[in-house]
This record gives C-alpha cells, sequence and structure tokens, in this order.
C-alpha cells in the first residue's frame, strides 16, 4: 500500500467525503484511513439512510456501502442524487455483475468499489468520482455502452408535444417536455418545482409519467435520451 501523507490542504480544496455504513466500527475505520489523505475530510457517518440524506448537501463525495442491502442502497442513491444533486455518489461493496453495477448507473452513481478492491483503488475512485470520472472495468464498460447504444435506438424517435411515438407509446405533453429538459440540466425535483412554480409531488407525477412514456428506468436515462435523440426539423 501507497505511503499517506497527512500534511493537509486548506478545507476549501479539500474533498469532503460522507461514510454511509450501518456498522460504526467499519464507517471508523474508513474515515481513519481518509482522514489520512492530504486532500480529504470526512464531514460524517451516516448510519441509515435518513441520516446520509440530512448529510447530504455537505458532501462532494457520498460513499455508499451496500451493507444497507442493495434494494436500501439503490433507494438511498435515488434519494441522494433527488436531495443533494451537487453530490457525487460511489457505492462500496459491489461485485463485478453487469446488472448489478448497470442497476446503481442508472440510480445516479458516479462509481463504485468493488468488495476486493485496496484501500488504494477506493481512494483513486474518490477522487475520480469528485472529478466526476467514473473507473470502471473493460466489462462493465462494454455493458455501459450497450446500454448507450439501447437508448441511442430508442431516440430515433422524435420526441413531440402530443400523439404517439411510433413505438406504440404515448408522446410526451409539453409540460412532460419542458421537465425532461430541467431534468437534462440536473434539476432535482424540488428545483424544478420551484422554477414551474408548481408542486413538488405534482413534478413527481410528470417525472413518473415520462419515465414511463420513454420506457427508461431513471432520471439518468431520461436526460440521455433526451441527449442522444434526433432534433425535430
Amino acid at each position: 500500500m501507497a505511503m499517506r501523507h497527512n500534511c493537509k490542504r486548506e478545507v476549501e480544496d479539500m474533498i469532503r467525503v460522507l461514510l454511509v455504513n450501518e456498522i460504526p466500527l467499519t464507517c471508523n475505520a474508513i474515515a481513519s484511513v481518509l482522514e489520512e489523505e492530504a486532500d480529504m475530510t470526512v464531514v460524517g457517518c451516516a448510519h441509515s439512510p435518513e441520516e446520509a440524506l440530512v448529510l447530504g448537501d455537505e458532501c462532494d463525495v457520498a460513499l455508499v456501502n451496500t451493507d444497507l442491502g442493495r434494494a436500501r442502497a439503490l433507494e438511498l442513491v435515488y434519494a441522494l442524487k433527488e436531495a443533494a444533486p451537487k453530490a457525487q455518489v460511489l457505492v462500496l461493496g459491489l461485485t463485478e455483475s453487469r446488472e448489478q453495477v448497470l442497476q446503481f448507473v442508472q440510480a445516479g452513481v458516479t462509481g463504485y468499489v468493488l468488495a476486493d478492491d485496496s484501500v488504494d483503488d477506493m481512494i483513486l475512485r474518490i477522487r475520480s468520482t469528485c472529478q466526476g470520472h467514473a473507473l470502471v472495468s473493460p466489462k462493465i464498460a462494454g455493458a455501459l455502452m450497450r446500454r448507450l447504444g439501447e437508448l441511442a435506438r430508442q431516440s430515433t424517435q422524435p420526441v413531440a408535444a402530443a400523439g404517439t411515438n411510433g413505438n406504440g407509446g404515448q408522446e410526451l405533453t409539453p409540460r412532460e417536455l419542458e421537465i425532461l429538459h430541467l431534468i437534462a440540466e440536473g434539476m432535482s425535483n424540488r428545483q424544478i418545482a420551484e422554477e414551474l412554480v408548481i408542486e413538488v409531488g405534482t413534478v413527481k407525477n410528470h417525472v413518473h409519467n415520462i419515465l414511463q412514456k420513454l420506457e427508461v428506468n431513471s432520471r439518468e436515462d431520461a436526460a440521455a435520451y433526451l441527449a442522444l435523440r434526433q432534433p425535430i426539423e
């Protein structure tokens, strides 16, 4: 393992990491390792999804451990991206299963740390995630490219204001199309509600309809659909 450097930078230049792990001992051990890095500081150890959501706005990177259980961890990733859209999410403890990784990518994670990765791997991935970069294996990269290809093929039908999309599904209403563009800009439901002066619940209903109509599983997929679709002439 590489030597650690503990000459800390100025606080504003450091990567603020939130640890989400149900086991306090594990959380504290990871925190001790990260605090040895000159460019990192741990802003909190959340032992539940509820605690993580409270602290989400205080971090640059949230390191979510799958010891929460995969379903709960996935739900938390979706919720964190909603509550703290500027925070990057890194999931810890995955196996290199294409299906498992794709589920978390669709939920909004920027990267992952495998269960058998080293401490140095984890630190490298935290730094890369903070910069918005994802380090993935060739196998996972191939799966992601195939998924993008599927979205690209779906996007050959334009997203118009009304009617049907040619694949048997309904197309987006003008309001849904407006919300889709705001999703693509990275806005949360709350931010969209403030922008359009409507209730958050109304935005959630629109987002649900958008995902159903575009036949995608996440906000990120919907944004990718919009980015890849052919322009309407």
